[in-house]
């Protein structure tokens, strides 16, 4: 397969939101590159094209099954999986994350939540046990888990990067109210 560029992959996740709400709401069983296109803001001759990368989806003259394209494209972008997570800060916002049933509906599962603040350790957030941040590193590798979504404050959110990092951790899902370096956090791992 060629290498797909990241701009194609930014949209696909697009084609696939979009795709997602019509199969839901609509009753459109079939929907054209140029249809698509416009409701996206992109060309139809882009959508064509990055589809091109995947192979065959539609019916030239005719378009695309909804249900199919929007099946395949969950496919190609791995929504189809289940991916365990972990969260770092069980503050207002950590809290409101476990709790967003949207996650599940895209594969998304937490697997373990985290806190530095005592009196949060130990208590519950839906069906979790909020744990020390000194746990991460042992159920991250423990659960080869390579997400993480941090929701800590801006002084921590470095330092937390870093130990996300370090503990193995591939993707960070940053709420925290600053921008992470990502060449500081590189170089830890």
């Amino acid at each position: 397969m060629k290498s797909v560029p990241q701009p194609t992959i930014e949209r696909l996740i697009v084609y696939y939101r979009y795709l997602e709400k019509i199969a839901h709401f609509d009753e459109i069983e079939v929907i054209s590159s140029h249809q698509l296109g416009q409701s996206v803001g992109a060309s139809a001759a882009k959508v064509r094209k990055d589809l091109s990368y995947f192979g065959e989806f539609g019916c030239k003259g005719v378009g695309y099954d909804v249900k199919n394209l929007k099946k395949r494209l969950g496919e190609i972008l791995g929504f189809n999986n289940i991916w365990s997570m972990i969260l770092v800060g069980t503050g207002n916002l950590g809290r409101a994350l476990v709790n967003y049933q949207e996650f599940v509906r895209m594969g998304l599962h937490f697997a373990g939540i985290f806190d530095c603040d005592l009196s949060k350790i130990g208590n519950r957030v839906g069906e979790l046990v909020v744990k020390s941040n000194h746990e991460i590193k042992e159920v991250v590798q423990k659960r080869e888990i390579k997400i993480a979504v941090m929701a800590v404050p801006a002084s921590e959110a470095h330092q937390v990067g870093k130990s996300l990092v370090d503990a193995g951790i591939k993707a960070i899902w940053n709420f925290a109210p600053v921008p992470l370096k990502w060449y500081n956090l590189k170089k830890y791992n």
